[in-house]
């Protein structure tokens, strides 16, 4: 029942999230640089602040992992990427989505993800299945050299795993394309659209992963660090590969042939 109560906070997170998402969208000199060369927005900021005094007002005794903003320290913690797409979104491209988890003991218990550009709501608990819009939703079966097969990718210069050379042996079987937003790339695996998403993210990007990991397990995929193993949500990570199950073992090995070569 709990994690019931949790959902409908983080739903109601997320639709506040996505107004304040449109009211900066066709602004002017919304963005600006981090010392890491990433792009952050005022819609950025506004919605880690949002989020960190609903959950302190809400349950003070959890925790806020925000990519631009944390606040405190517990086992319950709420993670959350406040526009995932920044870059996208800073140049008025609706491709950015808004993602926020709840992780206990570094595992993902709910998470929700908001398109306001489609007005689309993924959402899941752990045990209870992933729905989008309330609709239950389900990966795909294709394989890797299916001609229905489409993947996604995020890379980018500074990144701690350099993917060209498995996405140059991966793209020999599968459609790769680069949406913008990691985050909306996994939603299209936990809805069938894809079949895979390939991310290096590292340091602080668990907030990019922790609400989709839960969403597309319980949507019936796999979600784990580039070499196949689980890792914790509440800290750094190290990449993700995010499948509809089925070929998730056959990109393990094709990634860990790369990097041993």
């Amino acid at each position: 029942m709990q994690n019931k109560e949790y959902l409908e906070f983080a739903k109601q997170i997320a639709y506040e999230a996505g107004k304040i998402m449109l009211k900066y969208f066709n602004a002017k000199d919304i963005s600006s640089y981090k010392g890491d060369k990433t792009i952050v927005t005022l819609a950025d900021k506004e919605i880690n602040t949002y989020l960190i005094s609903r959950v302190k007002e809400k349950y003070p005794t959890h925790s806020v992992d925000g990519e631009e903003e944390q606040f405190g320290k517990s086992d319950y913690v709420w993670v959350c990427d406040p526009v995932d797409g920044t870059a996208m979104y800073a140049r008025h491209i609706p491709v950015a989505v808004f993602s926020l988890a709840l992780v206990v003991n570094g595992v993902s218990q709910v998470g929700v993800v908001y398109d306001v550009f489609t007005d689309t709501l993924y959402s899941a608990i752990k045990g209870q299945g992933a729905y989008k819009n309330e609709e239950k939703i389900t990966v795909n079966d294709f394989n890797l050299d299916d001609m229905r097969s489409v993947s996604n990718f995020d890379m980018w210069s500074n990144a701690d795993y350099n993917l060209y050379d498995i996405i140059k042996t991966l793209g020999k079987k599968t459609y790769f394309v680069s949406i913008g937003s990691v985050i909306r790339g996994c939603m299209c695996v936990a809805s069938g659209e894809f079949n895979l998403a390939i991310f290096p993210g590292t340091k602080r990007k668990n907030c990019d992963i922790a609400a989709a990991k839960v969403i597309v397990e319980e949507a019936g995929g796999k979600v784990t660090n580039l070499f196949g193993e689980e890792q914790r949500y509440d800290t750094d990570i190290k990449g993700a590969i995010v499948s509809n199950g089925k070929i998730h073992n056959e990109v393990v090995e094709i990634i860990k042939k790369c990097y041993s070569e």
